[in-house]
This record gives structure tokens, C-alpha cells and sequence, in this order.
């Protein structure tokens, strides 16, 4: 590659080669550009914070055991109620920040219009989580 040529008949030919000398000038000054200002766009400050551990506690529904016995007499608790008492004391509860389980054991020889009357006066209170238990067969 002769930039510089005594020869006066190739001296006006037109050049093919392209000069790399200049290109590989800007990408080093960019480079260096690039370096200077990269730390200088990070703004953030260095803190050192303390370290800590904690589990949220949730609060624990309280658990009431309802039971209805063959002659529908119900039992909250193990205490005997009335329909009435039982119906004032769903409301109570449903009040509660932390909605309570009900338990409801119903006898199986219990007419079914007890255990229907027992969740329309929960579901009345806003009470919703109702369980049922029963006793697994034997085999």
C-alpha cells in the first residue's frame, strides 16, 4: 500500500483500499470515553444495612365444636344451647376479625331440619367455614 508515489501513471488511479487508520483512531477514543464515564453513571450510595429475620404470625381461627344429638338438642362447645343462644352466638363470632371453624357433628338419627336450621342461622352470621364430621366405617 504506497501512499506516496514518484510514479506519475499510476498516481491517478483511483485508491480500492480503504484506510483503517482513522476508523480504529475513533473506536480507541470512544473506548476511552466509554471507560472514563461508566463508573460516573452509577448513582447509588454504599450502605451497609443491618440484617433481621422475621415470620408473620397469623392469627389462628378459633375452633368450635357443634354438635347436634338425636333428639336435636344442640351443644356448643360441649354446653347445652338453644337454638335461640346458639343463633346470638353465631353472630358474636362472625363479628370476630379471624373467622372461627365450626365443627358440626350431627347424629345420624337427628332430623335433618335441625342441621339445616344450625347453618342457615351461621350462614346468617357471615359464617362460612363449616365443617362436618363423621365418624369413618369400621370394616
Amino acid at each position: 500500500m504506497a501512499f506516496a508515489s514518484f510514479d506519475r501513471q499510476s498516481s491517478g488511479a483511483p485508491v480500492s483500499e480503504i484506510n483503517m487508520v482513522p476508523l480504529i483512531d475513533v473506536m480507541l477514543v470512544l473506548l476511552v470515553i466509554f471507560i472514563v464515564t461508566a463508573p460516573l453513571l452509577t448513582h447509588s450510595v454504599k450502605l451497609e444495612l443491618p440484617q433481621a429475620t422475621s415470620q408473620v404470625n397469623p392469627p389462628v381461627p378459633v375452633k368450635i365444636d357443634f354438635a347436634i344429638d338425636a333428639t336435636g338438642q344442640r351443644y356448643w362447645n360441649g354446653e347445652r344451647v338453644s337454638r335461640e343462644d346458639a343463633a346470638v352466638r353465631f353472630v358474636a363470632e362472625g363479628g370476630q376479625p379471624v373467622q372461627p371453624e365450626i365443627h358440626l357433628r350431627a347424629d345420624q338419627a337427628v332430623a335433618y331440619r335441625h342441621v339445616a336450621q344450625t347453618l342457615a342461622d351461621a350462614s346468617k352470621a357471615g359464617l362460612t367455614k363449616v365443617g362436618f364430621v363423621s365418624q369413618p366405617e369400621a370394616k
